[in-house]
């Protein structure tokens, strides 16, 4: 007998510890008649705690090699994000740690605790050309774990030191405590700060990105930044038919009231087992409209639940993406939005000493 996955307690956005797909076994749960299956449902009620393993590694930098993306250069200082938003697409890179894209990406964080150190090296080698750099593509750059690790703040004050230029994307109102940092460069056009802001609801926000900002909070944040002199963009991303779309010109209108000079979107993605995942919390939030949910996101995907070509996963394909074109770039002309990313200045770039602190020696 199958039973579904539990709805996730307050705080998390599933406690559905899903297998990834290099698994070797499968398991699937089997009534035994003695209320198994009842019993760990009421021990999944319970908020999993969240552990953080800190690690060594060998390289901060990724390249980025898709034309749908506006940088050169990526910086991630941890894997996993406690935000727990169901829809996360990085959630399947959890798969590489053989841990859960599930209950594990939000609850198993792990901590590039020697970041700063590799940047620096990057940066000081003799070959290193400056590229547009991005901090937190695939997780949080300012998720709760940053408060007391300082990872992100030490990237920060490396790429300050070196006067490279990049952004920053979060849901969190964290970014605030960098102001110090992120001001000065801003000032120098070397520094950027869009916030994802994809919803109004703080109900709907609570549901899917539990552990996020709450939507007002955000706001906050982006008029914090703005009035420092911060270029700040809004993303209203995933947008989820039925579901967040309909707030679409509304929030655009709220983040620009609070500062926003740029806006794009992205509609949803549903890369591997972010798929069953997202499926499964859709049926337990809005069962009504699920099914119709998922028939237009379907009509976006060419019939599929996912695309993932280069050109079209970010905006899908069909009529009904270009209405979610038109309507946005609609409202960023009505609104008085750039619609391309803040520019900044790569000539600017200085390398650094390869160790902190180390002097000219002539």
């Amino acid at each position: 007998m199958f039973v579904p996955p539990p709805v996730a307690p307050k705080g998390r956005g599933t406690v559905w510890a899903l297998e990834h797909r290099f698994n070797e076994r499968s398991r699937s749960e089997f009534d035994d008649g003695w209320g198994t299956l009842e019993q760990a449902a009421r021990q999944e009620r319970a908020a999993p705690e969240t552990l953080v393993r800190e690690e060594q590694v060998r390289g901060i930098l990724s390249g980025n090699d898709s034309p749908d993306i506006g940088f050169d250069l990526s910086i991630n200082p941890y894997r996993g994000c406690e935000h727990g938003c169901t829809y996360c697409y990085a959630r399947p890179t959890h798969s590489w740690l053989n841990l859960s894209p599930g209950l594990d990406f939000e609850t198993r964080i792990v901590a590039k605790v020697n970041a700063a150190e590799r940047l620096r090296e990057a940066l000081s080698a003799p070959g290193y050309t400056p590229g547009l750099l991005n901090i937190g593509s695939v997780t949080d750059a300012y998720q709760p774990a940053e408060r007391r690790l300082r990872i992100t703040r030490s990237v920060i004050e490396v790429l300050a030191e070196a006067r490279h230029p990049f952004s920053v994307i979060t849901k969190s109102s964290l970014v605030e405590r960098d102001l110090d940092l992120i001001a000065p460069m801003a000032e120098a056009r070397l520094a950027a700060v869009y916030v994802s802001l994809t919803t109004l609801d703080p109900a709907l926000a609570r549901a899917m990105e539990p552990r996020a900002a709450a939507p007002q909070r955000r706001l906050r944040t982006l008029e914090t930044l703005a009035r420092a002199g911060v270029p700040v963009g809004v993303s209203v991303s995933p947008l989820i038919p039925f579901l967040n779309e309909p707030e679409l010109e509304r929030i655009l209108q709220a983040a620009r009231d609070a500062g926003a000079q740029t806006a794009f979107s992205i509609v949803l993605r549903l890369p591997w087992e972010v798929n069953p995942l997202f499926q499964q919390w859709l049926h337990h939030l809005v069962p009504d409209r699920a099914a119709r949910i998922m028939a237009r996101v379907r009509e976006m995907r060419g019939g599929r639940d996912n695309d993932s070509r280069f050109g079209t996963r970010m905006t899908g394909v069909g009529v009904w993406s270009q209405l979610l074109r038109q309507r946005l770039a609609q409202a960023c002309a009505r609104m008085g939005y750039r619609r391309e990313r803040v520019p900044l200045d790569l000539t600017q770039f200085r390398r650094p000493p390869r160790w902190a602190g180390q002097g000219q020696l002539f």
